[in-house]
């Protein structure tokens, strides 16, 4: 009898997540990682770090984005 398994939930869209990795939150922006390590040092996106770990709140590219809409409809 085979063995069903529940699919692990994607990282990049788990909504249960409070931390994403900088990978995970590239993946949200639709960006690459390198980007997205240019966007945390600029302070654009939120970050923070836990010991040695760079770890992005869960809102902050959602947020990122809408900072982001707000400057070009105002432009």
């Amino acid at each position: 009898m085979p063995h069903l398994h529940a699919a692990a939930p994607d990282a990049a869209h788990d909504p249960t997540l409070i931390l994403l990795t900088v990978d995970e939150a590239a993946r949200r922006l639709r960006v690459g990682r390198t980007t997205c390590f240019t966007l945390i040092r600029s302070g654009a996106l939120e970050s923070l770090t836990i010991g040695t770990l760079r770890r992005v709140p869960a809102d902050a590219p959602a947020a990122y984005l809408a900072r982001r809409r707000a400057e070009q409809s105002a432009a």
